[in-house]
């Protein structure tokens, strides 16, 4: 990859994951895993879209049958806000103290759990923790409580991160906490819980785990920065040869059974196929990290006006984070294929075994995952969920403050390139 030529390469990069337990049924041992970490006590945190499933409660009952108490919190916010998670961290504090966190939904209901979690157990309020420039980045001084995740979307990857997203109303951005201890201590991934997935969480979720796969896999390499010391090294810490396996067996997985998952809601072969495509991108994001789509969701989520996705039940206007990824992905992988042309070919080559490539190589990668985004009814731009032209200048202000994201990105971003990629974005198809 071009662009970058530290005086001292790296040579150091780290590896994090949660301890894991996947497969159908998995969930149905919550009870054993929980007595494993001589949790009597716990606080299961969800959403009312997955609450009115009865999974949760079918979880907390189990809990109780194997003599743990468990209290439910079922508000946490699809696409979660600082006042959704404020709530969320009073609510666990009048009812604590917990041994443990259960959080059972997708990234949303993840995220909220490692909100609570940071803030029951460290000092201070949520903008103290909030990335920098928004908040004041500050590092938790306590250890966190064990964080057991559940998710019941294909996507997010926040079970395997140490990420929590949220939206800063009042600055009407998208960003986030991100710090090592916030790495839930378990996953436990059951396919069988996504069945009740809507094909339009499907598809939003998985155009997620294609990006996360996708920027991780394309993502500055380790070596490209500066040496760093042990202290100052970061969880996102730029592709390497770990978290570059877990992307590529995502995507691989992704080309078979992506499309059938989402059309075929029932075929839990599918599912199991995208759950763990789920997995594994996020054991390789969590560690490498993502850059530009990410950066650019960010404000499309926090500055959306009236758009309503099918398949939520959200009673706000609301892009849902993979949608939001997904709409400046190609546009943005046009831009970084300068930086590692063979990385782009063989991710589009990983995606669309079958697919021809184009005379210009470049458009070979931002073709393939268009043509997915079409097949699984993903919108067609961001002019299809309510931006034009006008809005660019304030994307582009939200993007640029995603610098924890853009510096991850294998080429530099300016204001100019995010301008680009968001006016190429619009209209895809």
């Amino acid at each position: 990859m071009s662009g970058f030529h530290p005086s001292h390469p790296e040579t150091v990069f780290t590896y994090g994951a949660p301890g894991l337990k996947f497969g159908v049924g998995a969930r149905h041992e919550l009870g054993h895993d929980l007595a494993q970490l001589d949790a009597r006590r716990v606080l299961v945190v969800t959403d009312p879209g997955v609450a009115a499933t009865g999974s949760p409660a079918e979880i907390a009952e189990a809990l109780r049958a194997a003599s743990i108490e468990a209290v439910v919190f079922d508000r946490a916010r699809v696409e979660p806000t600082d006042g959704s998670l404020e709530e969320a961290i009073a609510f666990a504090r009048s009812e604590g103290p917990f041994d443990a966190i259960v959080a059972v939904g997708g990234g949303s209901a993840i995220d909220t759990a490692k909100a609570v979690n940071l803030l029951t157990t460290n000092e201070g309020e949520l903008m103290d923790y909030v990335n920098a420039p928004v908040g004041r980045a500050r590092a938790p001084k306590n250890p966190l409580l064990p964080l057991i995740a559940v998710p019941t979307t294909t996507g997010t990857g926040s079970e395997s991160t140490t990420i929590c997203v949220l939206d800063v109303v009042s600055q009407h951005v998208k960003t986030g906490i991100s710090h090592a201890r916030l790495r839930p201590a378990f996953a436990v991934v059951d396919p069988e819980l996504t069945l009740t997935q809507p094909a339009g969480v499907t598809a939003a979720s998985g155009l997620d785990i294609l990006c996360h796969a996708l920027e991780s896999y394309t993502a500055r390499p380790f070596a490209s920065y500066e040496h760093k010391q042990a202290h100052e090294r970061v969880p996102y810490c730029g592709s390497n040869p770990i978290a570059d396996m877990w992307s590529e067996k995502a995507l691989s997985l992704m080309s078979a059974s992506f499309r059938r998952a989402v059309h075929h809601g029932d075929d839990i072969a599918a599912r199991t196929e995208v759950a763990m495509a789920a997995t594994f991108a996020g054991l390789g994001f969590g560690n490498a990290g993502v850059h530009i789509p990410h950066a650019n969701a960010y404000p499309i989520a926090g500055q959306v006006r009236d758009f309503r996705p099918e398949g939520y039940e959200a009673d706000h206007a609301m892009v849902p984070h993979g949608m939001a990824v997904s709409l400046t992905a190609p546009a943005a992988f046009r831009y970084t294929f300068e930086a590692a042309p063979e990385r782009h070919v063989r991710a589009a080559e990983l995606l669309d075994p079958t697919a021809v490539r184009p005379d210009d190589a470049a458009d070979f990668l931002p073709q393939v995952l268009a043509s997915i985004m079409r097949d699984v009814g993903i919108p067609s731009g961001i002019g299809a969920v309510g931006f034009g032209a006008g809005d660019i200048d304030s994307l582009v202000e939200g993007t640029m403050k995603q610098q924890r994201l853009l510096a991850t990105a294998p080429l530099e971003v300016t204001e100019d390139a995010v301008a680009t990629i968001l006016d190429e974005s619009i209209e895809i198809w």
